[in-house]
């Protein structure tokens, strides 16, 4: 970090320490939201997603070979191979946005090219077969077979651009890569490196795995509701209740732990899934173990633990920070606010409901639930599938991580071509349905 950059981020906490105007009840609640967020962030997916996923980049920059990644997703690889292959990528990775991140700077800086990386970082976290089904089930077919084909369109047109549009920097990337001695041949078989790569996947695949929330609660009352929990810390739960006809309600209630009896999860085959799913990811756990017992020397051991530390410190601060900020800006913003905006099916409303699914982090597959509320409270079905394109792919955490990988002017145009993308593509549906 340059010494400006230190002085810009000492002036800028100073500026906001000196001006935040605490007497504000609005900005309180707001700066308690923060933690809020950043707590629930801190149960539900650093240890069981960031965490796994910062290992499999790890392994990503120490075991892969860097002629391998460039003969496959490199700048002058097959473009048809390199862009299916990260586009679809999506639906096999159940991960979030902030998942996805750790594995897009492993195979960035083996020298994946430009393109080829950006389709997997918006494929990543913007579709899986769970969201397609989840979305046209919940939000009706016409959204969910929008949203799968728009996916994979915009993963592909999105990297190709990106290439193009950088194409002088990605020439200076590969000269730089031809010009590295070759590394030495990997003492595994290509099976055994495969395998230990799926095995590792598969544990982030299930420890991640999605919880529906939907929950019934026995109260200390006596009182049984079913419902849907949208946030839980140490002490709260914030729920949607479940109304007659099976319809989620748009109220946010916070109920405390302490009134709570009984927790039950709503029986289905995604929660039967989740109930064992430690169980799944701790056969991975061993299989893993046993592997790098087996096939791995300690030296490429100790390798493998210093590059996942390294991504760990570049990735971990920017992401609670940017977890936090969006818990602080959506304290001063509720859903309810939001809704106002991104009603009827105007430009202005797609393009709002972009930049807000840009902005906002939703969890693996959170974002449907959500979106089923906002559209409840009014929102159009075109800014709808605006926000799930632009949504999932992006937050505010990832992007702070996606500009110190791969530095802010490529950022801002990869965000920029989400928002627009989403943008027309949610108002020309929009007129269609």
């Amino acid at each position: 970090m340059s010494e400006w950059k230190k002085f810009g981020w000492l002036a800028g906490i100073f500026l906001v320490a000196y001006f935040l105007p605490l007497d504000n009840p609005k900005v309180r609640e707001a700066i308690y939201e923060a933690f809020y967020l950043l707590q629930w962030y801190a149960i539900n997916h650093t240890l069981a997603c960031v965490v796994p996923a910062m290992f499999i980049a790890g392994a990503i920059a120490t075991f892969l070979s860097q002629a391998s990644v460039m003969r496959y997703l490199g700048p002058k690889s097959n473009r048809i191979v390199a862009y299916t292959v990260a586009s679809v990528s999506g639906v096999v990775l159940a991960v979030c946005s902030c998942s996805v991140l750790p594995m897009f700077a492993g195979i960035y800086a083996l020298g994946a090219g430009l393109g080829p990386a950006c389709a997997f970082l918006y494929s990543g976290p913007a579709i899986n077969v769970l969201a397609i089904f989840l979305s046209a089930r919940v939000l009706g077919m016409d959204l969910g077979i929008a949203r799968g084909m728009s996916s994979i369109a915009f993963a592909f047109v999105i990297g190709l651009l990106m290439a193009v549009f950088f194409w002088r920097d990605e020439q200076k990337r590969t000269e730089a890569a031809m010009q590295m001695p070759e590394a030495p041949k990997s003492p595994r078989s290509l099976g055994q490196t495969a395998l230990y790569f799926l095995c590792m996947i598969l544990f982030l695949v299930f420890s991640d795995w999605f919880n529906t929330n939907d929950v019934y609660l026995t109260m200390k009352d006596g009182i049984k509701i079913e419902a849907k929990i949208k946030y839980e810390t140490q002490q709260h739960l914030d729920i949607q209740k479940y109304e007659e006809g099976g319809k989620l309600s748009t109220e946010v209630q916070r109920i405390s732990l302490k009134d709570v009896e009984k927790k039950e999860p709503v029986p289905s085959f995604t929660m039967s899934v989740h109930s064992i799913k430690w169980h799944l990811a701790g056969l991975m756990f061993v299989a893993v173990l046993l592997m790098l017992w087996r096939w791995f020397s300690r030296e490429e051991i100790k390798e493998w633990l210093d590059s996942t530390w390294d991504f760990a410190k570049m990735i971990v601060p920017l992401l609670f920070g940017g977890v936090f900020l969006t818990g602080f800006v959506g304290g001063l913003i509720p859903e309810k606010s939001v809704a106002t905006l991104v009603g009827g099916n105007s430009l202005l409303s797609n393009f709002v409901a972009s930049f807000v699914g840009m902005i906002w982090y939703f969890a693996t597959l959170t974002e449907i639930p959500i979106v089923e509320m906002l559209m409840k409270l009014g929102m159009g079905k075109g800014p709808a599938l605006a926000l799930l394109l632009a949504g999932p792919a992006l937050s505010l955490p990832s992007i702070l991580v996606i500009g110190k990988v791969m530095g802010w002017k490529k950022t801002s145009v990869f965000c920029i071509l989400a928002v627009v993308m989403s943008t027309f593509v949610g108002y020309i549906f929009g007129i269609i349905f």
